[in-house]
């Protein structure tokens, strides 16, 4: 603690200091001033937690010193030593917050009784301004998580009764008394465009908050609506409209424009029409949703989506169940030739299609994993396996994209026969497949050796566990994925040190290494010696 002693007479500042045990009362500096205007300006400077001061001074007296402190939230406790046993100064001290009045000359019993009480009444008061601080901190983070559970809920409660009550809550912090229409406007993070979803690859909540973040900026703003996530989806945000609504094109063009000036991407919007409030909130939904489920992925000319906008794209006859048999056959045969036949002449027949929706690409993802699923069954009933079985996942969205964020058939193609080649040599089907499999992977680690390469990516990849991986692949292929991917990297470095220009912070980088110290250290595990001292060699 600090305190500050205010009066004009040295002497009396000097006895104050010499009668107490600082020491004891766990005081650390103690500052001195000899006027009030003299203490305002050393207050400007310093926060101590005790003044005491003197009542009569030239320029500003103890008085106005008293009711500076109070005007400006001074939260310092205040003892006055004055000589003048006057009731009009005693009330006055009173009134602008002193805990004591002394009379000179300084008895120093009164005097320690006088900053005990003060310092324990500081303490007191500092303990409970903590726990308001902690307790505001904890109610600003749950705040934002309780707002959207509400919203959530009353989007949830029209689509159950038709009806729902705004929660006082609500009510009362977004003013919404008079509101009578609403739109929900859906932001979908499901399928990303690579660059964004390269850039938040396992912080998924981080994306969520920036663009809630953007959106509230300008929603907020003159309380047009409010950002929120759904909690009955990982994978929307709300843009919840109950103002200007016939403005809805104007705003979203001003969300989409921060959007991709802090985030430096795209996304796709649901569109809903406006409905009365609260009642319409989960038609609104419904319809924002329906219009991202049918958008056509195969043009990406538009990111705005409503069902009025044009055409509805719907779900077309084309079923991989329908290509089940042939995709059978070609994984029983182990040909690598029926599988790619096989492939192709589905995706001969999607190239015909006029549109390929979300809807339809969800459907094939379901039958693709019931098709894998089916042949498991039929498998566990033909032969007892030693070790289980761990099929490989389904078509994930986010790799059929390409740069632009439209549909690849031609990804869908890789991913189609990776998949079921990668099925044949799991279960051996067809016979043992497991050594191609695991020369494709080392095939894809000496095209990218150049880039991050981690477990995850071989795994997701190639539709196999990251624990068969790395068992199979040291058994066909005599050492671990990383030893191979390290050899690759020093050979292709290797080659680089020949040329003086490039330095070893360079050449790591070109190999695959954003640490040359850790490239250094993989280098000599290989060659023996150092790249500096290769390169001298």
């Amino acid at each position: 603690m600090n305190i500050l002693i205010v009066d004009d007479e040295q002497h009396v500042r000097e006895a104050i200091k010499l009668l107490i045990d600082w020491k004891q009362l766990g005081i650390k500096q103690i500052f001195e001033a000899d006027n009030g205007d003299s203490a305002i300006e050393l207050l400007g400077r310093i926060a101590p937690e005790i003044v005491i001061t003197d009542m009569r001074m030239p320029n500003r007296d103890g008085v106005e010193l008293l009711a500076w402190m109070k005007e400006n939230g001074r939260k310092s406790k205040s003892i006055v030593i004055s000589g003048y046993d006057d009731f009009h100064l005693v009330r006055s001290s009173m009134k602008y917050g002193g805990q004591d009045y002394l009379l000179k000359p300084i008895d120093p019993e009164q005097l320690m009784e006088a900053l005990q009480k003060v310092k324990l009444s500081w303490e007191q008061e500092d303990h409970a301004r903590k726990l308001d601080q902690q307790r505001n901190m904890e109610i600003n983070q749950i705040k934002p998580v309780y707002r959207d559970k509400l919203f959530s809920t009353l989007i949830s409660e029209t689509a159950v009764s038709g009806n729902a009550s705004v929660p006082a809550d609500l009510r009362e912090e977004f003013k919404l008394e008079r509101v009578t229409a609403s739109q929900v406007i859906i932001l979908s993070t499901e399928m990303l465009e690579p660059q964004i979803s390269r850039k938040f690859s396992g912080n998924r909540d981080l994306l969520t908050f920036c663009l809630i973040n953007v959106a509230n900026e300008i929603l907020r703003h003159n309380n047009v609506g409010f950002a929120f996530r759904y909690w009955n989806s990982e994978h929307e945000i709300i843009l919840l409209l109950w103002d200007r609504l016939a403005q809805w094109e104007t705003i979203l063009a001003r969300i989409t424009d921060g959007i991709e000036q802090t985030i430096h991407g795209r996304f796709h919007y649901g569109v809903g029409q406006a409905m009365p409030f609260p009642g319409g909130l989960s038609a609104s939904y419904q319809a924002g949703r329906m219009a991202l489920k049918q958008r056509n992925l195969l043009t990406g000319s538009s990111y705005i989506h409503s069902q009025e906008s044009g055409r509805k794209a719907g779900v077309h006859s084309l079923s991989i169940a329908s290509y089940e048999e042939r995709f059978r056959l070609a994984v029983w045969s182990g040909k690598e030739k029926d599988l790619e036949a096989a492939v192709d002449s589905f995706l001969e027949a999607a190239r015909m299609l006029p549109s390929v929706s979300l809807e339809q690409v969800e459907l094939w993802r379901f039958e693709y994993e019931a098709m894998l699923s089916r042949w498991n069954q039929e498998l566990a009933v033909k032969q007892v396996r030693d070790e289980p079985l761990e099929p490989p996942s389904g078509l994930p969205l986010s790799v059929l994209l390409d740069e632009e964020g439209k549909l690849s058939l031609e990804l869908c193609r890789r991913e189609l026969i990776n998949g079921l080649t990668a099925y044949a040599a799991l279960t051996g089907a067809g016979g043992n497949k497991e050594h191609s499999v695991m020369r494709d992977i080392a095939k894809y680690m000496e095209q990218h050796y150049n880039r991050e390469v981690t477990l995850q990516d071989i795994s997701e990849r190639f539709y196999l566990s990251r624990e068969y991986i790395s068992r199979r692949f040291k058994q066909e292929m005599g050492e671990n994925v990383f030893d191979y991917l390290g050899r690759i990297r020093v050979e292709k470095a290797k080659l680089l040190l020949q040329n003086p220009n490039l330095k070893i912070a360079q050449i790591a980088e070109m190999v695959g290494y954003d640490d040359d110290k850790y490239f250094s250290k993989v280098f000599k595990k290989f060659e023996g010696q150092s790249p500096n001292q290769y390169r001298k060699m």
